[in-house]
């Protein structure tokens, strides 16, 4: 394949605006029309092996967590056979795919972004309102607008690295040519996102590289479209190979492989640390040393100086810890509020959250829908029920649940006296959030044990008046968050606004949402061109004494 001559500028990116669905809007009765259609069929998840459908022995239900008893689709499990077909089949396709002009592979993904804020919007929030328990606002700002959001900003970063070239000196032409990885790579995405699920394998192929793209199980349902919305954006077969399975029946046959060439993943941190030693036992074993891109975990926090505003502190806790039932990698988990505004600050707390709804999401006035699955319910209530037992803990709100129809778990707010207790410690990925409150004096002290309290870097908020303050968070939290917010909640990252990661036990901090995620998935080969090469080995140093300007 040859480029065509010109060059070619593709449309500046802008971030796509958010629909409100509020009562009477015509995107509210279209996504109520599509919700019905899809939650009253039960349809089949096959696997997309080189652009065929391949269908298994072996099936699993994607049902609604809301109504756990709803059976949205069977999905058909794949194992380490079909593993390898897909990278067999993106061997295949990359032999074209990595010749392929940057203005073709980016007009697929630019298609894509147009099909997804128009006449594919419904469907896609649809599918993650069902199967993963989102409100509309909370699908609209993931299915629709960030995942619109990474294809076409995503060529922007693309060109950014592009245009990064070298000096040449007189008479040579250096370039700098970025080729995309040898090998394919590995996307592993979460449940919690559906624009995690379109852009990992998204943003790999956009640079040219071809994919095994495995979604976590609970939101194969999502996914399923997000195949369909790659197929219609143009993307050629075997490109991007989705197969669905358990983490260890896809994941060690994947990272057994020679052909390895990268990790891109969004998940838990003790799985991502499995990933990182597999390939570190395999190591001699790979073509090239395997690229490893991971978003895992986060103990997110905010902490409140004694000159925050209360009513803006409050409104960041029940907004930061309870959308989309605080399973985000970003929500806030732990508080660290002042003595002298936590009276307030409570008050104001509970009584919000008392008036949040919960219940089906197909119900627009409900705040809240239910966590993913039964095991993320079981850690909700072993947490709750631990800190209901102990001593220094006392729930200020919230406090129940119920898995009888589906997986609901009231927002929950404890408050302790001991900043080491489990829930400040640990992650829980749910609808709990835990305060601790210190003397209003000893704001430094608290700052470090925000730094200090837990193992995480990825997001985190501080709340004051005081540039003072301030100034001094963000000097003593400087790594204990790789997004940090202030006088705002410390979740909402924008693609081409807030580049999204972290570090420590939160990640290798690769910044989807940017040119650092992307550069990842390149590797880079310099060439140099001499116009008129020399025909003499011999250098002037060499020429006997007495010859050019002896006298």
């Amino acid at each position: 394949m040859s480029a065509a001559p010109g060059l070619f500028r593709p449309p500046p990116p802008q971030n796509e605006p958010v629909k409100d669905y509020a009562p009477g809007t015509p995107e509210r009765e279209e996504l109520r029309v599509r919700l019905e259609q899809m939650r009253s069929e039960q349809i089949e998840l096959p696997l997309v092996i080189g652009g065929e459908e391949v269908r298994t022995r072996e099936t699993f239900d994607a049902v609604m967590p809301h109504d756990k008893d709803h059976v949205l689709a069977k999905v058909h499990k794949g194992g380490a056979r079909h593993v390898e077909q897909a990278i067999n089949a993106a061997a295949e396709a990359w032999e074209d795919w990595h010749r392929t002009p940057w203005e073709d592979r980016a007009a697929v993904f630019l298609r894509a972004a147009e099909l997804l804020s128009g006449p594919w919007r419904s469907t896609l929030n649809a599918a993650t309102m069902l199967g993963q328990s989102k409100t509309a606002h909370q699908a609209e700002i993931d299915a629709a607008c960030e995942l619109t959001d990474f294809f076409r900003f995503n060529v922007q970063f693309m060109l950014r690295i592009y245009a990064e070239q070298p000096l040449s000196a007189p008479g040579t032409w250096n370039r700098m040519e970025y080729r995309p990885l040898e090998g394919f790579v590995f996307a592993v995405t979460p449940f919690n996102f559906t624009a995690i699920g379109g852009n990992l394998p998204g943003s790999t192929a956009l640079m040219g590289n071809t994919v095994l793209w495995k979604p976590a199980s609970t939101a194969a349902y999502s996914a399923h479209f997000l195949m369909k919305l790659f197929e219609a954006a143009g993307l050629p077969p075997g490109v991007i190979n989705l197969v669905y399975g358990s983490g260890s029946e896809i994941g060690d046959p994947a990272l057994a492989s020679p052909d390895l060439a990268g990790v891109h993943f969004t998940g838990s941190t003790p799985v991502f640390q499995g990933m990182w030693k597999t390939i570190g036992a395999n190591i001699a074993t790979y073509r090239n040393y395997p690229r490893i891109v991971g978003e895992t975990g986060g103990k997110d926090f905010i902490v409140a100086h004694p000159s925050a505003d209360a009513e803006a502190v409050a409104t960041a806790i029940v907004r930061g810890s309870f959308e989309y039932q605080g399973q985000k990698c970003s929500a806030a988990s732990r508080v660290f509020a002042p003595s002298n505004l936590w009276p307030e600050i409570r008050e104001r707390v509970v009584e919000q959250v008392k008036t949040i709804k919960m219940g089906d999401v197909a119900d627009f006035q409900n705040f809240m829908g239910a966590v993913i699955d039964a095991g993320s319910f079981k850690t909700q209530k072993q947490a709750i029920d631990e800190a209901k037992a102990a001593d220094k803990v006392e729930v200020l709100v919230g406090g129940g649940y119920d898995d009888s129809e589906g997986y609901f778990v009231e927002p929950t707010v404890l408050e302790t006296t001991d900043p080491n207790f489990r829930t400040m410690k640990e992650e829980l990925f749910g609808p709990v959030v835990t305060t601790y409150v210190y003397p209003e004096a000893k704001y430094g002290e608290a700052l470090d044990l925000v730094d200090k309290g837990a193992p995480y870097g990825l997001t985190g908020a501080v709340f004051a008046r005081e540039r003072d303050a301030l100034e001094l968070a963000e000097e003593k939290l400087r790594y204990a968050a790789g997004n940090f917010y202030v006088n705002d909640k410390p979740t909402g990252a924008v693609v081409g606004q807030q580049p999204f990661g972290g570090s420590r036990a939160s990640g290798t901090n690769d910044k989807a949402g940017s040119m650092w995620n992307l550069i990842r998935w390149v590797s880079p080969r310099t060439i140099k061109e001499t116009f008129v090469p020399p025909t003499d080995y011999r250098y002037p140093f060499m020429a006997p004494d007495g010859g050019r300007g002896a006298t």
